[in-house]
């Protein structure tokens, strides 16, 4: 049965303009602009959430839960990212920033900073294998997942196939409620996110048949009603929470996941253009001197993603001054079994460029985009709405675009009108 998959990242058409912005910048080549109007094309789109970002228009934007949808839950737990941390000056210390979740109508807080150490701990288990390939790949960034199954399907194998800090932060949390006699069809757990991919990969998950989080929410959007909680509050108070260590922390930054491995040769590399060419040099093999792969989607890492509050860059220095007063180190207990921790499910290859079923058909018309392509003028300007020449004689051969969109072509056909 073909998998059908939810995408977070929509268009407002509304605000679209018609710009040629966002498909400058898709690392898919997702987007078109047809009739004065942007076009996702889902089956290209890995929710990066770059065109949220650089949209001037905010015509692109990421699908969430709202705030009342915990309400549906009788017992609600927050799962907040570390990235959270980093959206606050230093008054507001980890305490009150949890202790402010409670106040919005949370139950239980569970970071996920705790959990992003269990996965450190798994990472660094399996790494020990001497038979795995290297250099490997993480896989807590579902963008870079996804960006991986539609252009890399050849580095798969080479993802790690432990369940995102996200996930695993989930399972325990819920643990931790049922073992307190709640029935778990009373659980709620709601990730509060700085990233549209995390909402994809909880609606359409690729580590298992269904993800154990319940809803996703925007930063954003809880960022005002938690700092209002957090000043009437003014502090933390006696309230007692399991805290992660700095190196659970750290993991919201880029470079956090792969210097809490210790010992060996990391690269941290954050970005989508930058994740794109270090692929690629891993899919030619001229990495094999690495062994670890830490690839985030947005710049600085989640500290950068789109739906977030703050400055990235100064959110590093606040996440900077919540890791220096955090525990050093890992505060979990070493893993008993890692089990749970594996995918349940198999990440596969989504081809993105399926010409026909027929395949006679689709190598012809394979051969008919080679043959434009060659014949457009290699400029790769935008004009005609789509990202590059190449794209357009793909577009032109599905049957979505004619050649004289392209302006030079255009003007050719026009010249030769009046020649006649």
């Amino acid at each position: 049965m073909k998998q059908i998959y939810f995408h977070s990242v929509t268009l407002d058409k509304d605000k679209c303009r018609g710009c040629t912005n966002c498909i400058k910048y898709c690392p898919t080549e997702a987007i078109r602009v047809r009739n004065g109007k942007a076009v996702i094309i889902k089956e290209r789109c890995i929710d990066c959430g770059e065109c949220i970002r650089i949209c001037p228009y905010h015509a692109k934007k990421a699908v969430t839960d709202p705030f009342d949808s915990i309400r549906n839950y009788e017992y609600k737990i927050a799962l907040p990212a570390p990235s959270l941390y980093g959206q606050f000056g230093p008054e507001y210390t980890r305490k009150r920033i949890l202790k402010g979740l409670l106040g919005l109508g949370f139950d239980q807080i569970f970071e996920v900073a705790r959990a992003a150490e269990i996965v450190t701990m798994a990472t660094q288990k399996y790494l020990k294998n001497p038979e795995i390939k290297k250099p490997v790949i993480s896989s807590a960034c579902p963008a870079v997942v996804r960006l991986i199954q539609v252009r890399f399907p050849s580095l798969i194998d080479r993802l790690i196939k432990i369940k995102s800090p996200m996930e695993v932060a989930a399972i325990l949390a819920k643990n931790d409620a049922m073992r307190k006699g709640i029935p778990a069809d009373r659980i709620g757990a709601f990730f509060i996110s700085p990233c549209a991919a995390k909402v994809t990969s909880v609606k359409a998950p690729y580590e298992n048949s269904r993800s154990d989080v319940d809803g996703v929410l925007a930063m954003k959007n809880i960022y005002v009603p938690l700092l209002e909680q957090m000043k009437k509050q003014k502090t933390a108070g006696d309230t007692h929470f399991d805290l992660s260590g700095s190196i659970g922390v750290s993991w919201a930054g880029t470079g956090g996941e792969s210097s809490a491995l210790g010992k060996g040769r990391y690269i941290a590399v954050h970005g989508i253009r930058n994740v794109n060419a270090i692929l690629e040099q891993t899919v030619r093999e001229s990495l094999k001197d690495i062994d670890f792969i830490e690839a985030l989607a947005c710049p600085e890492g989640c500290l950068g993603g789109p739906l977030v509050a703050e400055n990235p860059f100064v959110a590093k220095a606040n996440l900077r001054n919540e890791a220096e007063r955090a525990s050093t180190g890992i505060g979990q207990a070493p893993l008993d079994d890692d089990q749970q921790y594996i995918w349940e499910s198999n990440v596969e290859y989504r081809p993105i460029l399926k010409l026909d079923d027929d395949m006679v058909k689709a190598l012809v018309k394979m051969q008919r985009i080679d043959e434009l392509t060659d014949e457009l003028p290699g400029l790769d300007c935008g004009a005609c709405g789509a990202p590059s020449c190449r794209a357009l004689a793909e577009d032109i051969v599905r049957d979505n675009a004619v050649l004289t969109q392209c302006i030079i072509k255009l003007r050719e056909k026009v010249d030769e009108l009046e020649s006649e």
